[in-house]
């Protein structure tokens, strides 16, 4: 817990932490509404930790106040014993109040647009909980494990966001590389199980296969992943999601095989089922850059839970420079949409 101690610290000196966001596919089989009943398929989704980082500082601030700063926010000074967790910015305020934050200013800069869908919050929140780890840990031993601030901001957020909360973004962010992760609740371990599907070495290779946008409108994951997990509870689409897994089981191993044609056409599939659950996961931009990317030989899908915020494409390398043009076309009639780049990050949190 925060102490006098720590607090002339930040005094000394401010402390720093950062996190990668993602880019994503198999997505929401991490809710364990979808992964318990799903067991017998070995339900997985495939992240991507991209360098499009968020960084979190602690300074000290005015004595019992606690005051947040972050990008595309108006900054909020209150008393930590009156923070909103209903605020926009409620899940930082539930972290600091994990570790009972009092005369600190957290400072946060993401070099993702907010709420893009890039699990941009999610990295925050783990970042966050890795500055206040070294807070508390100032013999420079380790202070927690990537897994274990993964699966604390997991908690924290799970237990304000008032809806279900999957825990991908938040295991992107600690760990980051190339990924799949495999949900395994009930088997008296974390809940997951990483497997690494390239290495550092392939990284570069990797990235020059890949486009990413923001299609310049924010995204609300809720309101798809709501609809799509009252789908589920009624008994409607089952089969659909097992499809969706089997095909992430294929993206893995197209991955590992660097097949970038393979991991076009499923991405492509992928996607159009998640149409079927939900037509406007694509918005109007979406569904025309998702087109695009097809006629050019290359698969596109939304990032997190669709309905705004980023698309990303992958194919051949030859594809992917021909989509840059029709892509190019499609985002200069958007305010405020453009071309993200692309660095796979192979570290996570710092």
């Amino acid at each position: 817990m925060m102490t006098t101690h720590m607090q002339k610290m930040l005094e000394r000196a401010p402390v720093e932490a950062s996190a990668p966001c993602r880019i994503d596919a198999g997505g929401t089989v991490d809710l364990s509404t979808f992964h318990l009943p799903l067991q017998h398929l070995s339900p997985s989704t495939v992240n991507l930790a991209l360098n499009l980082r968020t960084r979190v500082i602690l300074k000290p601030f005015t004595a019992g106040k606690l005051k947040v700063s972050s990008k595309g926010f108006k900054s909020v000074a209150v008393s930590p014993e009156t923070a909103s967790f209903r605020h926009p910015l409620g899940l930082i305020f539930a972290v600091a109040a994990h570790f009972n934050a009092t005369g600190v200013h957290i400072h946060i800069d993401s070099a993702s647009p907010p709420r893009s869908a890039l699990g941009g919050s999610s990295a925050a929140a783990v970042a966050l909980v890795a500055a206040f780890s070294k807070l508390e840990a100032p013999d420079q031993k380790a202070p927690l494990s990537p897994r274990r601030i993964a699966l604390l901001a997991h908690a924290v957020e799970a237990g304000v966001a008032g809806v279900p909360c999957g825990l991908q973004d938040q295991l992107a962010a600690a760990f980051g590389g190339v990924n799949a992760w495999y949900w395994q609740s009930g088997s008296g371990k974390a809940g997951f199980r990483r497997v690494r599907l390239l290495s550092a070495k392939d990284f570069p290779l990797l990235q020059r296969h890949i486009l990413l946008c923001y299609c310049g409108r924010p995204h609300v994951s809720r309101d798809i992943n709501g609809r799509w997990v009252q789908q589920f509870l009624e008994g409607k689409h089952r089969s659909l999601w097992a499809d969706i897994i089997s095909i992430t089981h294929r993206l893995e191993q197209a991955l590992k095989e660097k097949d970038f044609a393979a991991c076009a056409r499923l991405l492509s599939e992928e996607t159009a089922l998640r149409l079927r659950l939900t037509p406007d996961v694509l918005d109007p931009a979406g569904k025309k850059l998702f087109r695009a990317a097809k006629e050019q030989g290359c698969g596109a899908r939304f990032t997190g839970a669709g309905g705004g915020g980023c698309v990303w494409a992958v194919g051949e390398k030859e594809c992917i420079e021909a989509l840059k043009e029709p892509w190019t076309k499609i985002l200069s009639k958007i305010k405020g949409a453009r071309f993200l780049p692309v660095a796979i990050a192979s570290k996570g949190v710092l």
